[in-house]
């Protein structure tokens, strides 16, 4: 296969994972819009705009709801970007947002809800509408909670990069940032090496006042190499803090908590895997030498890089180009389907350093 073909296919590929990324709640569209609302099922319909803020605050609400009546076969939860799909929200007469409209079955009459837009008020209401009783979904915690007993042994852990929210249970700013701060932590906890946690700072005054915390939410970062803490003064959108412990811990994880496709990446592996290739037969042995020497100078999480490297170095030259094309399509395959979080960890590894071989070729 050329090598423009193999390209295309890993953008095609990329494509398609991202399109099979099941969103809880339907997004709805100009062209699907009457597909999907006034058939056989009631459906509650968001109509909002990215730009705006109480959308924002509404989007964990209407996400958990959505997760909670996903299995419903009588109901859809959906939602309409109005900057993108002008039409349908203008035919609904939607002026402001967020606008949040019931569609009976089989009906396209909507009416307008007018109650609290928190996930308990949305789910008594649909389950009203919709003949429903589904209850809402318990959000899995992945933030871990820190006290006086277990501070010291998991932020001062020499092996962790610690994350810590100062917050008190009545602050406004500190419940806007919870739902973000709970998908910080779902991104990375498949990192062994990195903890997002928080204390109720109000709870525990003294272990706030030791890190100088007189506001509320602070928010401190505890690297392995500084366990006195630095303070966080970065943004708190998702992607802000995504960035910022990619950035300072070394990790490659985008909003979603997949891998980007520079994870596993070494530079200086990289360049000599280039040589490999350009190398003739007699002299790949040798460069799998220099590859097998600078993978063991590793340390860290890198060290297990290095080894991957070699290791597929090695099936390199006993299998040649064709096995690097042949094993990128499989891989590629495999992450199609549904696996673990850290099967996928796994496979894209090593997709990643294989690539390199492919662009060499």
């Amino acid at each position: 296969m050329a090598k423009s073909q193999i390209w295309f296919c890993f953008v095609l590929l990329a494509l398609v994972l991202v399109s099979a990324i099941a969103d809880d709640v339907v997004v709805l569209t100009d062209d699907s819009f009457e597909k999907e609302i006034g058939k056989d099922k009631g459906a509650l319909v968001e109509f909002y705009a990215p730009w705006c803020g109480h959308c924002k605050k509404l989007a964990p609400e209407y996400e958990k709801l959505g997760a909670s009546f996903k299995k419903a076969k009588s109901v859809l939860i959906a939602k309409v970007d109005c900057d993108e799909h002008k039409s349908v929200c203008s035919k609904f007469g939607v002026s402001g947002y967020p606008t949040i409209q019931w569609f009976p079955k089989g009906s396209l009459e909507p009416v307008k809800y007018e109650g609290p837009r928190n996930a308990e008020a949305l789910a008594e209401y649909v389950n009203k509408e919709g003949g429903t009783n589904v209850k809402l979904a318990a959000a899995p915690q992945n933030v871990v909670v820190l006290t006086p007993d277990n501070f010291e042994e998991i932020v001062l852990d020499q092996n962790k990069d610690v994350l810590v929210e100062f917050y008190a249970p009545w602050c406004g700013h500190c419940k806007s940032l919870a739902p973000t701060y709970e998908k910080v932590a779902t991104v990375f906890k498949q990192e062994e090496g990195v903890v997002i946690a928080n204390l109720d700072a109000d709870a525990h005054k003294s272990l706030g006042e030791k890190y100088g915390v007189s506001g509320f939410p602070t928010l401190k970062f505890f690297p392995k190499d500084n366990k006195a803490g630095q303070d966080y003064d970065g943004g708190r959108d998702l992607d802000d803090f995504v960035s910022f412990i990619n950035e300072k811990v070394g990790t490659s994880r985008d909003s979603k908590g997949q891998l980007t496709s520079k994870a596993g990446v070494v530079e200086s592996l990289d360049a000599l895997v280039k040589e490999l290739v350009a190398a003739s037969e007699d002299e790949k042995k040798a460069v799998l030498s220099r590859i097998e020497e600078e993978a063991n100078n590793l340390k860290g999480s890198t060290a297990r890089y290095g080894k991957l490297y070699s290791k597929l170095a090695k099936n390199y030259i006993e299998k040649g180009l064709d096995y690097a094309n042949k094993e990128v399509e499989r891989l590629g395959r495999i992450l199609g389907k549904s696996i673990s979080p850290a099967k996928a960890d796994e496979l894209t590894l090593k997709r990643n350093i294989l690539n390199t071989f492919v662009a060499s070729s």
